[in-house]
């Protein structure tokens, strides 16, 4: 039996003993019903203000998803502005929301070069100096926290594509431990929270995921407190080759040999660009590779998350970032409606609950 608990926390999410399953004369079961079923997390990464603003946007995410991640509230150039302040108006009402329909809140990201504050950037400090302004950043954000968000990404891309580790301010400021002194504060300003290490284009067996395998293998050889790993995923439908985007067999291998580390591992953002229209081919091609990687997900003990980058094509950061006006790479569509990619999961995780009885 697939259990996933977060200790100290209250929350757990089991395969129950009697199945609920969606029958020919009733509604089919959501995604979030599927997924309390076989004691998973599914998720998306959702903005406050969506969330107060748009009703539509609120419903579907408190329907569908029994996790939500912090999309910009909890990084750093938005959570400490400046040395001396803090804004958490973001993250207390993402918080709120989350504990009022029942659902895990997931901090992402503590560190990430691509969000670093100017006032940091531009400052000069010494390496003690830095480390002191790491700690009491981690502190005061994770602490403020503590026993409310489950799991923090506390790093989020430090290896870069050709699997180096990146040359990013932190790494500049303090030096190569910089990775292992984020993990120990963070469990030190909650030693209850799930801290995991998050990157991109590390699905499958190449040479950055060697290197991040590598990385989190070090750090658990240094008694460093890290629970998980992330697999960003980002593709593109036929990525790969021809009408194929993913390996699941690599993606599989991947998965376990986190696993026998001891580590959880979690899908955390996925979605599936294409380029052009989104014609009904695509969209078929996609919904199948969202189906492979659920499969996958829920076929290997490690796996016990799936978190989607969004989940409207009406809020997405693929269509200005790839300059695609008509990208579609979510399960819903522009008008909340689901999508092929939508009813495969729903399909996937359906199935995963009769193979279980």
């Amino acid at each position: 039996m697939r259990q996933l608990i977060l200790f100290g926390l209250g929350l757990v999410l089991s395969v129950s003993s009697i199945f609920v399953y969606a029958q020919s004369d009733a509604e089919p079961l959501t995604l979030r019903e599927l997924a309390d079923e076989n004691g998973i997390f599914i998720g998306a990464a959702v903005q406050s203000g969506l969330l107060e603003n748009e009703p539509d946007y609120a419903n579907t995410v408190s329907r569908e998803f029994n996790l939500i991640t912090t999309e910009w509230e909890t990084k750093m150039c938005v959570t400490q502005p400046t040395p001396d302040t803090f804004d958490f108006e973001g993250t207390d009402a993402m918080l709120e929301f989350a504990e009022a329909n029942d659902m895990a809140l997931r901090g992402h990201t503590l560190l990430w070069h691509q969000c670093f504050p100017e006032w940091l950037e531009n400052g000069d400090y010494s390496r003690e100096e830095a480390i002191e302004i790491l700690k009491n950043y981690i502190d005061t954000v994770v602490g403020r926290y503590k026993g409310r968000i489950a799991i923090w990404d506390v790093v989020n891309e430090g290896v870069d594509d050709s699997g180096r580790m990146r040359q990013t301010q932190w790494k500049s400021l303090i030096g190569d431990d910089y990775i292992e002194l984020a993990f120990r504060f963070a469990h030190e300003a909650d030693p209850d929270a799930m801290l995991f290490y998050n990157d991109y284009s590390t699905e499958t067996m190449n040479r950055k995921s060697d290197s991040v395998y590598e990385l989190v293998s070090a750090l658990l050889e240094n008694d460093v407190p890290i629970d998980g790993v992330g697999l960003q995923m980002h593709i593109m439908v036929g990525d790969a080759r021809p009408n194929r985007s993913i390996d699941p067999d690599e993606l599989r291998e991947n998965i376990e040999r986190l696993g026998e580390l001891g580590l959880q591992v979690q899908i955390t953002e996925m979605d599936v660009r294409h380029s052009g229209l989104p014609t009904a081919s695509i969209l078929e091609r996609q919904a199948e590779d969202y189906r492979q990687v659920v499969e996958v997900c829920l076929q290997t003990e490690a796996c016990n998350a799936i978190i989607f980058w969004g989940f409207t094509d009406l809020h997405s950061w693929i269509p200005e970032f790839f300059g695609n006006a008509d990208a579609a790479p979510l399960l819903f569509d522009r008008n909340y409606q689901p999508k092929p990619a939508y009813e495969e999961v729903q399909q996937a995780l359906q199935n995963a609950l009769t193979a279980e009885s």
